[in-house]
């Protein structure tokens, strides 16, 4: 049987990124899906680094398992946080953190102090857990599957593309490194910050870099809130979501600018054949993301995580029984209405 290549796009999003694992965790189970190069930034770079170093050792079930043993590990850290939920919101079924005392207090010191006072020693348990999950020379060793991941270069704001040969822990924690939070990450005497700045994620390297035409991008960013925010979490929140969907954006136009051309033949030859008329998909559950509140992110409890990856599972589940059967053939995002 010849499986379907397709390339993924992963979006960073904190504890969000426990529903892109979900679905990841089926597209794998489908056999006739292949994952041919996943581009990853923050949470989805994680997902993108276990799953390789998982697929390196075991194919498709050791990318599985190795995904779950991440995420289990990084919410077996939830009991050690002091950002817990508060009685009231674990009694409503609130996954929401703003009541939280732990979440309140770190958001109003986060203001007041950098990290490079609140943290002098730049601690960090996520790193103890990426060095005992992800196997960087096994992932390195994983021909099967191209990997990309971003971050933003502090001192030109540019986006680095860290690829499976360049690819660190340390780069890992780059992608993720949010400056208000965390030191900038240094490698090779530059420093670097979150890649959603300049991409979440990014999406040329899966147009130059890879084979396949047809992009699944994993939406777990929600691009429209319907109220709009007035307490200050709410406007910073829905803030740095436009932040961080706005260098997609840019690229979503760009791809549909291109399409458009190929589609009326408006490029010809020697044109028309440097470009590649990409099919684009997405999988998403905007409602559910929206319901569940920015300050989830941070949410990292093992209930809330399992929470995830079952809406992420069912959610590309039902994308699949809907359109496997346009893979390789045709989009199924209407990149127009969505992004434009």
């Amino acid at each position: 049987m010849t499986r379907k290549a397709i390339s993924v796009a992963l979006q960073g999003g904190g504890s969000h990124g426990a529903f892109t694992w979900g679905v990841l965790d089926r597209l794998l189970e489908d056999d006739r899906i292949h994952i041919e190069a996943i581009s990853g930034t923050s949470a989805g770079a994680m997902n993108a680094a276990a799953l390789l170093s998982g697929y390196a050792r075991g194919g498709a079930s050791g990318a599985r398992e190795s995904l779950n043993k991440f995420w289990l590990a990084i919410s077996d850290y939830a009991a050690f946080s002091p950002m817990q939920r508060s009685w009231i919101d674990q009694v409503m079924g609130n996954w929401s953190l703003q009541n939280s005392p732990g979440y309140l207090w770190a958001n109003w010191f986060g203001n007041l102090v950098s990290p490079y006072q609140s943290n002098p020693f730049n601690l960090s348990p996520l790193r103890s857990v990426l060095n005992k999950y992800i196997d960087i020379e096994a992932l390195r060793s994983c021909s099967n599957i191209r990997i990309f991941v971003a971050a933003t270069n502090v001192r030109t704001g540019k986006a680095k593309i860290f690829d499976r040969d360049s690819l660190s822990i340390d780069a890992l924690l780059a992608s993720a490194c949010l400056p208000h939070l965390y030191q900038a990450v240094e490698i090779e005497g530059e420093a670097y910050w979150d890649g959603g700045y300049m991409g979440n994620p990014v999406i040329w390297p899966l147009i130059y870099k890879a084979e396949t035409a047809d992009v699944v991008l994993i939406q777990i960013n929600p691009l429209t809130r319907e109220q709009t925010p007035t307490s200050v979490d709410d406007i910073n929140d829905r803030r740095d979501e436009i932040t961080f969907n706005s260098s997609l954006i840019h690229e979503m136009r760009a791809i549909a600018f291109v399409q458009r051309l190929l589609d009326q033949g408006a490029l010809k030859e020697p044109w028309s054949s440097q470009y590649k008329n990409m099919r684009m998909h997405m999988i998403s559950d905007p409602q559910g993301m929206e319901d569940l509140g920015a300050s989830s992110k941070m949410n990292v409890e093992h209930s809330f995580v399992m929470h995830l990856k079952s809406m992420g599972y069912q959610t590309a589940n039902n994308w699949i029984k809907s359109n496997i059967s346009k893979i390789g053939k045709s989009s199924t995002l209407d990149i127009r209405s969505t992004f434009l």
